[in-house]
């Protein structure tokens, strides 16, 4: 049976940018716009808050996991911060490679790994719009233990760094995607796979993509009703059955192309009975013909 969030995360190609581990004592405010970009942290000791885009204060504590698949507006601070008239201080590099925030005199009460990663597919925003905003994981020695292998991996130089980085943020994300599947607060596909139901449907979607779906025969595969099926799947995965099916298969088709398949055989392989129907849908979905997306270079291609 096709995992459907494993092919989500294997699309989105994750690469390691950077992490870096961060000590902090006293009153301390850090603030960050990083527009886009996936951003994970990890409470190694102590205990701290994260802001997100003017949400409320979420604590974090000692063994706590924080992923944010699109990340833009956020800050962290000490648990009292400081008021909001003081400047941020910018942190400090020690001589022994860490950061200090707040006072860089004492023993640091609060200490974090904090990284970026990035999501090398063109189809990233895509991609990222089925998971949740913020994926918040408490005491979870697992992924504990691989962002700590991401962490050495990522200070060495080892041969094959690049390669072993990249399997291991694979890893961390699918670990991470599927602690927090039950607890999801906002629509996405892990409500959708936690939902049992729904999941059935969603892994018949995933493994059965050429299958000529419709909202009756998906509610018969969730043994629901058409409406519940229909009002059910919208509520949890934020989009109609239907629409969701569309954003799978445009995001398959973006990837064959890319691999130099041509159009004709995309069409088929993504369920379209015709090169001129797939032509169709394609560009209005993605906003260049299929021929031509091909031959645009990726950094040029539209989100």
């Amino acid at each position: 049976m096709v995992d459907p969030l494993a092919e989500v995360v294997s699309l989105l190609q994750p690469r390691a940018r950077f992490s870096k581990v961060v000590g902090a004592a006293g009153a301390w405010r850090v603030r960050r716009s990083h527009a886009g970009q996936p951003f994970y942290c990890v409470v190694l000791e102590g205990e701290s808050c994260l802001t997100v885009s003017g949400q409320a204060p979420l604590p974090l504590q000692q063994g706590d996991f924080v992923l944010i698949p699109e990340s833009h507006d956020f800050a962290m601070t000490s648990m009292q911060p400081p008021p909001h008239d003081v400047p941020d201080a910018a942190p400090v590099q020690l001589p022994h490679g860490e950061f200090r925030l707040g006072d860089t005199g004492g023993v640091a009460q609060t200490v974090l790994l904090v990284g970026h990663c990035e999501f090398a597919s063109p189809d990233a925003a895509l991609l990222v719009s089925l998971l949740p905003q913020l994926i918040h994981i408490r005491g979870e020695q697992r992924l504990a233990t691989i962002v700590q292998l991401v962490s050495g991996e990522s200070r060495a130089q080892r041969p094959g760094r690049d390669v072993v980085l990249a399997h291991l943020l694979e890893v961390l994300l699918i670990e991470a995607l599927r602690s927090s599947a039950g607890t999801a607060a906002s629509p996405g596909l892990l409500r959708g796979l936690a939902d049992e139901r729904l999941a059935q449907a969603l892994r018949r979607m995933h493994g059965e993509i050429t299958a000529p779906w419709t909202v009756a025969q998906l509610a018969k595969e969730a043994a629901l009703s058409r409406s519940a099926f229909f009002e059910r799947f919208n509520r949890a995965v934020g989009v109609a059955p239907m629409a969701y099916l569309l954003r799978w298969r445009m995001a398959q088709a973006r990837h064959l192309l890319r691999a130099q398949n041509s159009v004709a055989e995309v069409a088929q392989r993504v369920g379209y009975g015709s090169a001129s129907a797939f032509s169709v849908a394609f560009t209005r979905h993605v906003g260049l013909p299929p021929a031509r997306y091909a031959l645009t270079p990726p950094n040029a291609l539209p989100a």
